[in-house]
């Protein structure tokens, strides 16, 4: 198997990236046709944390973190760092010393499939993880991978340059070219959301206002009033 360093600046509108950001994951996610979900398994360090931005895509070996190293060259301001790995792994493969470079570099945070340490200096110094695990445990610096490859990372296929948002809510991925027309979908959303949240607000009834009664008898849902002793007639 070859192992490459793939240089390259493509990557999606930066304003769709701003606008995804914004919106966030949860309504990004629906808005796409509820795809480009990552697992739930990777979780936020601190919370709070919010960003979006260009994926530089990492393959490493377990318990080895040389390509996370190999890959902070290749990122520009504004990146995500996306890292996998070859077999499942909670070993700490990133921690401070590692977010300063790429803090140094303008990259916002970093997704990884396997643990992070140093949580407390990386909540002090604001350096946003979303981490599978995390672990004190250390690793290597020996074997080969790439960068700037499509990789699969927590059940989700991400490519260089697809737009990553990240938040309390999750990881959601969004392919480069569909950035903007999502963006645009997701606004969408957000505006009926408001008008929803404005009806229920005033005692609109979600049955109601979803349509959701015929659906009840359809399914054979029936009410019945409860007799003075609790039990129903």
């Amino acid at each position: 198997m070859s192992h490459v360093v793939v240089r390259s600046d493509a990557g999606p509108p930066p304003e769709a990236v701003k606008r995804l950001g914004e919106l966030g994951v949860a309504t990004v996610h629906e808005a796409q046709g509820r795809t480009g979900l990552l697992s739930h398994r990777l979780r936020p360090i601190y919370p709070g944390a919010r960003i979006a931005g260009r994926a530089v895509t990492v393959s490493a070996q377990p318990g080895d973190n040389l390509m996370i190293h190999a890959a902070v060259e290749q990122t520009r301001p504004g990146d995500v760092l996306v890292v996998t790995f070859t077999s499942p792994t909670t070993d700490g493969a990133f921690g401070e010393l590692l977010a300063t470079s790429l803090r140094a570099r303008g990259v916002l945070g970093l997704v990884i499939e396997a643990g992070c340490r140093d949580v407390v200096e990386l909540t002090a110094m604001r350096f946003p993880v979303w981490s599978r695990a995390v672990s004190a445990q250390g690793t290597v610096k020996a074997s080969p991978g790439s960068v700037n490859v499509p990789i699969v990372i927590a059940g989700a296929y991400v490519r260089p340059g697809d737009a990553i948002v990240a938040d309390d809510d999750g990881v959601v991925v969004v392919a480069s070219q569909r950035a903007a027309a999502v963006a645009t979908a997701a606004a969408a959303r957000v505006a009926k959301e408001e008008e929803k949240r404005r009806q229920l607000s005033d005692g609109v009834l979600g049955l109601d206002l979803y349509g959701l009664r015929p659906l009840l008898e359809r399914l054979g849902v029936r009410y019945v009033d409860a007799t003075d002793d609790g039990r129903t007639g």
